[in-house]
């Protein structure tokens, strides 16, 4: 009887551990194992190449934590094409399934942000939102690795010459469509409405674009979206497929960082022109006065920030060149007045910033009223300067031999018609045409290398500069 009550407490014994083991919670994960999460990266606003490098940086962060996605949140009314073809590169290469999300309710994904959404993995949209208007003022070569998009940026169907136009306006629309087609092809969307987005400047809400397959889905916001695109299979750039494991993901926003909000703030054109302006002007005043650090420091760093803004954005060298001669004409007008170099400087300085930019892209245009008024200022401070070196220029000289007529003397000794006087700090030799006694006040009426003529004053309480030793 001893052996099955042996046999029955081995069993209970064993029984408990596992019994435990089934009602206790799951492991936490681990570094090796995490939960899947998302990331997403905002645009907002034009696009230019501090977006670029913005998306490019948070497609790096996405692929080294092994991010399940990464959202791309739209909403811009477009901007650089050289920007936008950048970041359609990233994504098209990215190891990191790319979710185009144009939001929120009110927002627009036009002109660049059309062809990124259409780069995307997989495209949606939220109620209220448009996209389309794609039509191109500057765009680039095309974009190597996509159909149609090889060496030589053969068009493809569709890309017949726009007639209507002249050549370049042609060749930078059918290069357009060749691209959209392109991304619409390679994400399996609807290609006739992308080349009509671009040829005629279509855009389509958010319900529209669905209906016409030129998004994936429609979702009010990003749970929804992570939740219906759960499940869904795409293909990476190394042709692999992937399911999307996407339901109650967490979902981090990427900070792009003080460095690239910088970036957006100096390659605004006319942040990059007041720059430029700043850093020539602190360094014209370091110049005038050499004692001063401060504007030749701080004049050196906005010229470098100034050069480098421009050297990012698709300007006119020769607009570049005329704008740093009218300011070097201006800078010449305030040493030495003159009529010519001022109004010319001027006119420079006016056509360089009005050729300056190749492209006017919305966030990309020089402000009007921000030329006008630059224009007066800088007009004005050299008008200023000539004014007030003009004035020193007819004033007497305070120093030298020149400051010496009219200046008060004492006379210290004299015998006929020369002597000695006490004049500006020192003993000279003088001459005079009358007799004076020692102690008369007299002034200087003319100096002769090292003899002073002088004269009699009216007024005997004048003193001569300094003291008699």
């Amino acid at each position: 009887m001893k052996l099955p009550r042996v046999a029955l407490f081995v069993a209970v014994t064993a029984a408990i551990p596992i019994s435990l083991l089934a009602a206790s919670p799951p492991p936490a994960p681990t570094a090796a194992n995490p939960l899947p999460s998302g990331l997403m990266i905002e645009i907002e606003g034009a696009i230019g190449p501090a977006t670029a490098r913005a998306v490019k940086e948070g497609l790096a962060a996405a692929a080294a934590r092994s991010a399940e996605i990464v959202i791309l949140r739209l909403n811009t009314p477009g901007g650089l094409a050289s920007s936008m073809r950048d970041i359609i590169v990233d994504i098209v290469a990215s190891p990191v399934p790319v979710i185009g999300f144009v939001a929120p309710s009110g927002a627009h994904a036009a002109s660049a942000g059309t062809y990124i959404l259409y780069a995307t993995h997989i495209a949606a949209m939220a109620p209220g939102t448009n996209i389309g208007a794609a039509t191109p003022v500057e765009l680039g070569a095309p974009i190597p690795g996509l159909p149609g998009g090889g060496e030589g940026g053969e068009p493809t169907k569709g890309t017949s010459p726009n007639t209507g136009g002249d050549t370049l306006t042609a060749k930078a629309t059918n290069d357009a469509v060749a691209l959209i087609r392109s991304l619409a092809e390679l994400r399996g969307r609807n290609a006739d409405w992308g080349e009509k987005a671009v040829r005629e400047a279509a855009s389509l809400s958010a319900n529209a674009a669905l209906d016409a397959k030129a998004i994936d889905l429609v979702a009010r916001d990003v749970p929804e979206l992570t939740t219906r695109i759960d499940g869904r299979t795409v293909e990476l750039a190394n042709g692999a497929q992937r399911t999307l494991a996407t339901r109650g993901i967490a979902v981090d926003r990427y900070d792009p960082g003080w460095l690239i909000r910088l970036l957006s703030v100096i390659t605004d054109p006319n942040i990059a022109v007041l720059l430029m302006l700043a850093g020539v002007y602190g360094l014209l005043f370091e110049f005038m006065s050499p004692g001063l650090i401060a504007p030749g420091v701080i004049g050196t760093i906005c010229l470098l920030l100034g050069f480098y803004a421009l050297n990012l954005l698709p300007i006119d060298y020769a607009g570049l060149a005329l704008m740093l001669l009218g300011l070097t004409f201006l800078a010449i007008e305030a040493f030495n007045p003159t009529v010519v170099l001022g109004l010319g400087g001027l006119v420079a300085f006016l056509l360089g910033t009005a050729m300056l930019f190749k492209v006017e892209q919305p966030g990309f245009t020089l402000s009007k009223p921000v030329v006008g008024g630059v224009a007066i200022l800088v007009f004005g401070l050299s008008a200023l300067t000539a004014r007030a070196l003009w004035r020193i220029r007819k004033r007497p000289a305070l120093v030298g031999g020149e400051a010496m007529p009219g200046m008060p003397a004492e006379v210290i000794d004299w015998h006929g018609d020369r002597g000695h006087v006490f004049a500006h700090g020192e003993r000279w030799r003088a001459q005079g045409g009358e007799a004076f006694l020692p102690g008369d006040k007299v002034e200087v009426a003319v100096i002769d290398g090292f003899t002073l003529t002088v004269r009699r004053t009216t007024g005997r309480n004048a003193e001569p500069d300094g003291e008699r030793p």
